[in-house]
C-alpha cells in the first residue's frame, strides 16, 4: 500500500510538472506576441509622428518673414520622447533632441558626436529625407538640390517595452523552477514517511515470528544437539534478527562507527557464497592493508548485499562472474561490484534508483533506491552505475569518504 501511494504520488509529481511547463510556455508565447504586436504599431506611430516632425522642419527651413511658425515651432518642441538628429547633405549635424549623452555638452563636441551618432542611424534605414522644394520622403533629380536627413532612433519607451517580455518570461521561469522545487521537496518529504513507516511496519511485523524461530531453536539445540543442520539454521535465523534490525534502522539516523572495511565486506561475501549457485563464481579484489571507515555496518552490509544479489540474478541461471573490488582513493574508498550478467539498457540506467522501478518479473524495485539511501543519506557517500552493457555485464561504483 505504502509503495502503491509513492507511485501515485510520483506520477501525480509528474503530471503537475508538466502542467506547469505547459502553463508556463502558454504564458511566454502570448506574452511575446502581445508584446511584438504592440512593440510594432507603438514603432508605425513613431514613424507617423517623425512624419510630422520632419514636415515641421522642412516648413521651418523654407519660411518666410510672412510664415506663420506658432504651429511649425509648437509641433518640434512637443518632441520629447523620440531621440533625433537633423543631418545636412554633407553628413554633418545640424540639431539634435532627446539624445542621450549629448545634452549639456560642448557645443562644437556634441555635434561631433551627433554627427556620427546620425550616420549610425541612417544607415540602419531610421531616417527621412527632406528634399528643400518639394514633400516629406520626395526625391528630386536637380543636380545641387538642397536636402536634410532627419534620422531618429526608438524612444525610450519603446526599448523599455523591448525587453519587458524578456524580464517577463524570467519572472514567469522563475515561479516554475520554485514551484517545481517546492513540489519535489513535498515528494521528498512523502517519500521519507513512506520509507519510515514502510520499515518500521516490517520490523515489527518481523519480530514476533523471529523470536518464536529463536525459542524453538534453542528446544532443537537441546533436543538434537549432534544435528549437523542446526548450526546453518540458527544462522538463517539469525540472519533473518539482523534483517529486521536493519528496517528498524532505516527509520532512524543510526550513528557510524570506525569499522573494518575488509572485515565487513568479507562478512557479506561469505554469505553469499555460501547461497550461490556454483555457477556464480565470486571474486574479491582488496588492497592489503585494511580500510578503516566511519561505516553502520548493518546497513551497508545491506548495500554490498543487495548489489551482489543483483548481480546473481542478472547471471540468469547461466555461469558468470561477480567481482568485488576494493580501492583505496586517498581521502576515500571505492568499491566497485561487478558482473558478467546480462546488463542494463541504456535509457533504464538513470532508472534503476527510483523506487519501484524493476526489470524482474517478480520484484518490487526497492533494493537499489535502499541502497542509494542507506549510502548518500546515512554515510555522505556517492553510488551509480559507473558502466553497463547489453549481454557483457555491469559495474556498480561506490564512494565513501574515509573522514566522515
Amino acid at each position: 500500500m505504502a509503495l502503491w501511494c509513492c507511485m501515485q504520488w510520483t506520477d501525480r509529481i509528474r503530471q503537475m510538472k508538466i502542467l506547469l511547463v505547459a502553463a508556463a510556455v502558454m504564458i511566454a508565447v502570448a506574452s511575446l506576441l502581445v508584446s511584438h504586436f504592440l512593440i510594432r504599431d507603438l514603432a508605425s506611430e513613431e514613424r507617423h509622428r517623425m512624419e510630422v516632425w520632419a514636415e515641421a522642419m522642412r516648413s521651418l527651413n523654407m519660411a518666410d518673414e510672412n510664415t506663420d511658425l506658432n504651429l511649425v515651432l509648437k509641433v518640434i518642441n512637443e518632441n520629447n520622447t523620440i531621440p533625433v538628429i537633423v543631418l545636412d547633405s554633407k553628413g554633418e549635424a545640424q540639431t539634435f533632441r532627446n539624445v542621450v549623452g549629448l545634452e549639456g555638452v560642448d557645443d562644437v563636441d556634441s555635434l561631433k558626436k551627433a554627427s556620427k551618432l546620425g550616420r549610425e542611424w541612417l544607415e540602419a534605414g531610421n531616417n527621412i529625407k527632406i528634399e528643400f522644394g518639394g514633400k516629406v520622403g520626395e526625391t528630386s533629380n536637380a543636380v545641387g538640390h538642397d536636402y536634410i536627413q532627419v534620422c531618429y532612433d526608438e524612444s525610450l519607451m519603446l526599448k523599455r517595452l523591448a525587453v519587458y517580455p524578456i524580464v517577463q518570461l524570467g519572472v514567469v521561469m522563475i515561479f516554475v523552477v520554485v514551484a517545481i522545487f517546492a513540489l519535489l521537496t513535498s515528494k521528498r518529504a512523502e517519500q521519507n514517511k513512506i520509507w519510515v513507516g514502510l520499515s518500521k511496519e516490517t520490523a515489527h511485523q518481523l519480530g514476533t515470528p523471529i523470536s518464536s524461530l529463536m525459542a524453538w531453536m534453542e528446544i532443537l539445540k537441546e533436543s538434537y544437539p549432534e544435528d549437523a543442520l542446526i548450526p546453518e539454521m540458527d544462522k538463517d535465523v539469525k540472519r533473518l534478527q539482523l534483517i529486521a534490525d536493519r528496517f528498524s534502522k532505516i527509520g532512524s539516523l543510526p550513528e557510524p562507527v570506525p569499522a573494518s572495511l575488509h572485515n565487513v565486506l568479507d562478512h557479506v561475501m561469505d554469505y553469499m557464497v555460501r547461497r550461490t549457485s556454483n555457477k556464480v563464481k565470486i571474486v574479491k579484489i582488496m588492497p592489503k592493508d585494511d580500510i578503516i571507515i566511519k561505516l553502520n555496518a548493518s546497513l551497508f552490509e545491506w548495500v554490498i548485499e543487495n548489489l551482489a544479489k543483483n548481480a546473481i540474478d542478472a547471471m540468469g541461471g547461466v555461469p558468470g562472474t561477480v567481482t568485488l573490488r576494493v580501492e583505496d582513493a586517498g581521502e576515500k574508498a571505492v568499491i566497485e561490484v561487478s558482473d558478467t550478467g546480462r546488463g542494463i539498457r541504456r535509457k533504464d540506467v538513470g532508472n534503476v534508483f527510483r523506487p519501484g522501478f524493476t526489470t524482474k518479473e517478480r520484484g518490487w524495485g526497492l533494493g537499489l533506491s535502499l541502497a542509494k539511501r542507506i549510502v548518500e543519506e546515512y554515510h555522505h557517500g556517492k553510488i551509480w552505475v559507473k558502466s553497463s552493457e547489453l549481454g557483457k555485464g555491469t559495474t556498480f561504483r561506490i564512494e565513501l569518504p574515509k573522514g566522515e
